[in-house]
């Protein structure tokens, strides 16, 4: 028997809404699976899904870790892993063909910036952009870093001229740097030292995840059920 939205929608639907952060970088190919399985819980866990456009640059220059692209056994095992949590998650995810240099040329700041800038100003977008420019580095191996990619990345989440000029003209303000580089302290503070970075403020206060594979003992914590990364298809 399959779960339907009805059902799904009225799992949790008494009680305090329980508030949960996600620390995110479109750069990193793990925080996609994780960004994709809490948005598919939004209406099945009892909780408000708050995403927080972070640099995770400055998370691992802060915290002196270092990516699997700079330590080859790790990157060599990370291309088969994420083919296994491609099919695991469900997500159309492709090794592009330069992982090295999309992640430690290129970055992603001013991808960064610009979604501070939407999270600042038009939040309604924020998920949809999101997903769009993690669709154009880690599926369809697209530049992430010019404006022409970022255009293309809102206009996909239906932003209105009007809007995306003014996005293109002010994402990079002092403004906006400053607000991606509070947020990314904030995450910083929770004790972050990659991405994902996932903090549950619960009534016995806030507990932070790691990972995309945390999934089941975050359920446990939020007091909920853990019902696969899609749970529209998992069965009873």
């Amino acid at each position: 028997m399959m779960l339907d939205k009805a059902l799904l929608s009225s799992v949790g639907a008494t009680g305090n809404r329980i508030k949960l952060e996600l620390f995110y970088d479109v750069i990193s190919p793990y925080t996609w699976f994780a960004f994709e399985a809490l948005c598919r819980y939004q209406s099945v866990w009892n909780i408000d899904l708050k995403l927080r456009p972070t640099f995770l640059g400055g998370i691992m220059k802060n915290t002196g870790n270092k990516g699997p692209m700079l330590l080859p056994a790790k990157g060599q095992y990370m291309f088969k892993d994420l083919e296994r949590n491609q099919k695991y998650f469900d997500v159309p995810m492709n090794v592009p063909s330069d992982p090295f240099e999309m992640i430690m040329k290129k970055g992603s700041i001013r991808s960064m910036r610009f979604l501070t800038w939407i999270d600042m100003n038009k939040p309604e977008y924020l998920e949809e952009v999101s997903r769009q420019l993690w669709m154009r580095n880690w599926s369809r191996d697209e530049d992430i870093t010019q404006n022409e990619s970022l255009e293309a990345a809102a206009k996909k989440a239906g932003f209105l001229d009007g809007d995306l000029n003014t996005a293109l003209a002010s994402f990079e303000t002092p403004e906006v740097k400053k607000r991606l580089i509070d947020v990314t302290d904030e995450a910083l503070a929770y004790g972050a030292f990659g991405a994902p970075w996932i903090v549950a403020h619960t009534a016995d206060g806030s507990e932070s995840f790691f990972g995309s594979d945390r999934f089941p003992i975050l359920a446990m914590t939020l007091g909920e059920e853990w019902l696969g990364p899609n749970p529209l298809s998992s069965k009873l």
